[in-house]
């Protein structure tokens, strides 16, 4: 067959798939060949018999118990149920294919069925038991195809051919195959750091024994360990020398110097913090730049404070470090505040503060530890004697708790049920002159209290 007129392309391909037609020809001539091809009729039946038996009794020993211990571990073995099946079949074929082999000194038609078993056991595992989306799409794109190259004997020759073929970027040669190879490691290696990030952080988020400051820092850690190991393993996969991560390590460090200097600075503070751990996710801090919220989240680079009305402000690490941060609580930490209010010149002040302790004290928020409620006298003011009085709570006083509004309204009612009048201004205004329509000879001054 003349191949000439045909693209270069399908010419590699027609060359490729050549020995598999010219091998499948020869068999369908062959006696020989169709013995073996019985031989795997009868491994396929056979190994549906006994799957049909297996299974129920797999199942019924992995089937665990309802808060039994590694319940996991078997429902992950229940799930791999689809490949008894093909796995039976590929194991008779490969018993059939050393006896042929030893008998007869021929093979080749139970070493294709062998492979066929294997595609089938392949296409299985990634229909019905890859569940992720991810491993999902790589098995059907990837996987299968391979596992289908490989049952047709034409892995080899395809690989080789990937493997001559180069591609040069200036200086730098690659061959195909050493990039396909890198882009499949890389997803699955990047996948499988973020899986294995996300199982480490759920285990250092259960250990309550640990401060919260501690275990943050312990999930970053563990995520710059894992995606650091992915990564090398990634360059050994694909043939990069890893010396010349060292050059790399070198223009790093002069970007650092150049312009990434508060990058850098922000890192490096949210590592201080974290191991510090005077600031923490849930505190409420305050900044002498004028930010202050509830510690919601912290980041290598920033931390995110929500203010009381349900505002984000990112706050970069290094403020925390160079500025001076006002810490309002520690993880609900009590808090100290006070309430204004004044009474009447004409009240007895010497029973004012008992009444407001006893009312202020009442109320379920007000803690009684470093201190109950205390009602202080002030000052004398311009309508009325000033009080002040200072109770202690857990937690912010802020739009959700209002403490404040609670305890102004406990004294306000304290104050009228014991008849003590709350003041308010009181003016003199003297006017002098004649007022309009006034009788001349009449007093010129009138005095107007309001």
């Amino acid at each position: 067959m003349d191949l000439s007129n045909l693209p270069e392309f399908l010419q590699n391909l027609l060359r490729v798939i050549a020995p598999v037609t010219e091998t499948a020809m020869e068999w369908l001539v062959s006696p020989a060949a169709w013995s073996q091809f019985a031989l795997l009729a009868v491994a396929f039946v056979l190994a549906v018999l006994l799957a049909r038996r297996l299974r129920p009794l797999i199942a019924k020993v992995l089937t665990p118990a309802e808060g039994a211990r590694g319940a996991q571990a078997r429902l992950f073995l229940l799930g791999m149920m689809p490949l008894v099946m093909p796995l039976l079949a590929y194991a008779l074929t490969a018993v059939g294919e050393e006896l042929t082999r030893s008998l007869f000194g021929s093979g080749a038609v139970i070493a294709f069925g062998k492979r066929v078993f294997l595609f089938i056991a392949v296409r299985a595992f990634v229909r019905e038991v890859l569940k992720d989306t991810f491993l999902r799409a790589l098995g059907r794109y990837v996987l299968i195809p391979v596992a289908a190259l490989y049952a047709l004997g034409a892995l080899d020759p395809i690989m080789l051919r990937l493997s001559e073929t180069m591609i040069e970027l200036g200086n730098i040669r690659f061959s195909v195959l050493s990039l396909i190879r890198g882009a499949i490691a890389g997803s699955l290696l990047f996948w499988l750091g973020g899986w294995s990030n996300r199982q480490s952080a759920e285990y250092i988020q259960r250990q309550q024994e640990l401060r919260p400051a501690t275990r943050q820092l312990a999930v970053k850690a563990a995520e710059i360990a894992i995606f650091g190991a992915a990564f090398l393993l990634l360059m050994s996969i694909m043939g990069i020398d890893l010396t010349a991560i060292a050059v790399l390590g070198g223009a790093l460090g002069v970007g650092i110097g150049l312009g990434l200097q508060q990058i850098a600075a922000n890192f490096v503070s949210g590592v201080i913090l974290l191991v510090e751990g005077q600031t923490t996710v849930g505190d409420y801090v305050k900044l002498d730049g004028g930010e202050a919220g509830t510690i919601v989240k912290m980041t290598a680079r920033a931390c995110v404070l929500e203010t009381f009305d349900g505002k984000w402000i990112v706050v970069p690490n290094d403020h925390f470090i160079t500025t001076r941060v006002v810490n309002y609580s520690d993880q609900g930490s009590a808090n100290r505040y006070e309430a204004l209010f004044s009474v009447s010149y004409d009240t007895d002040i010497n029973r004012v503060p008992a009444m407001i302790e006893a009312a202020v004290g009442a109320l379920p928020f007000v803690l009684t530890k470093p201190d109950g409620a205390d009602c202080e006298l002030r000052g004398f003011g311009d309508s009325g004697i000033d009080f002040a009085v200072e109770y202690w709570v857990s937690g912010i006083d802020d739009g959700r708790n209002k403490y404040q509004s609670k305890v102004l309204f406990a004294i306000w009612n304290a104050l009228k049920d014991n008849g003590v009048e709350i003041p308010y201004p009181h003016r003199v205004v003297e006017i002098r002159g004649q007022m309009p329509g006034q009788v001349p000879g009449q007093v010129s001054g009138q005095v107007s209290r309001l």
